[in-house]
């Protein structure tokens, strides 16, 4: 299983750098000739109701979830990981401030908390994914606070402390690295989470306009269509599942 969650990741990178080696499909132009056509040889993903190829619009559209995935995860671990640093490292009050609010924030639910961000900075594909990545700062800035302040007892960070080097030097040094193991195991947890939510703000509408690809989306547009065509939700769909499930698997490598 280990080598498949590993396949995965990399065909749907694959997808995403260089989606014209895995179809010659066009994902925005159909053949409406062609359309609902189920699964087979010449659509493997079958078409929608214009006749656009399903598969290309899949695999053109991993761009878009893989990004906002990215910046999601990106704007959770770099904003996290600092909050969780300084409420460690300098304790007292600093500490105190910086974990009731990151106890506000997980007391609200994720997906509010999203619908919330995104309400201020409006729709799209890239607020969509600050908007994901502001509701998982709390989880990575516990997680960091914890392993600072386990790291900052340590002996030798003591002994750095002891032969004149400065706080900030110590931090960078020696507190922060070895620190950051089980965050970055969060931060490959938190990859396919953020897919997973990025999915479901678009298929709310929250996300990437029509005719673009995004995995959310398809699966939105196809569920007008659900009893007779059920291949439009349920396919794009099952890449949104096993992305998710890879990218959780390799987090407990990682970890």
């Amino acid at each position: 299983m280990r080598w498949l969650s590993w396949l995965v990741v990399a065909l749907v990178v694959l997808w995403a750098l260089v989606p014209w080696l895995f179809t010659g499909h066009d994902p925005l132009n159909g053949v409406p000739a062609e359309k609902l056509q189920a699964p087979g040889a010449a659509h493997w993903f079958g078409t929608d109701a214009v006749g656009r190829d399903v598969f290309a619009r899949v695999v053109h559209g991993s761009v878009h979830s893989l990004s906002g995935a990215f910046v999601a995860v990106g704007v959770g671990l770099v904003l996290g990981t600092l909050l969780g640093l300084l409420a460690g490292a300098a304790g007292g009050p600093a500490d105190e401030v910086v974990m009731r609010l990151m106890d506000v924030l997980l007391s609200v639910p994720g997906l509010l908390l999203a619908l919330t961000v995104i309400i201020l900075l409006g729709p799209g594909t890239v607020n969509v994914a600050i908007a994901v990545g502001v509701g998982s700062v709390a989880a990575f800035a516990r997680l960091a606070r914890a392993e600072v302040v386990r790291v900052r007892r340590s002996d030798y960070v003591e002994a750095a402390f002891g032969s004149g080097g400065t706080f900030a030097s110590v931090l960078w040094r020696h507190v922060l690295p070895n620190s950051l193991g089980p965050v970055v195991a969060l931060a490959a947890l938190q990859f396919g989470v953020a897919i997973l939510a990025i999915s479901t703000l678009g298929f709310l509408g929250y996300g990437a306009e029509p005719p673009t690809p995004e995995w959310g989306l398809l699966i939105s547009e196809g569920r007008n269509y659900l009893a007779t065509s059920w291949w439009l939700t349920t396919l794009p769909g099952a890449v949104v599942v096993a992305v998710v499930l890879a990218a959780g698997r390799i987090s407990k490598e990682i970890r």
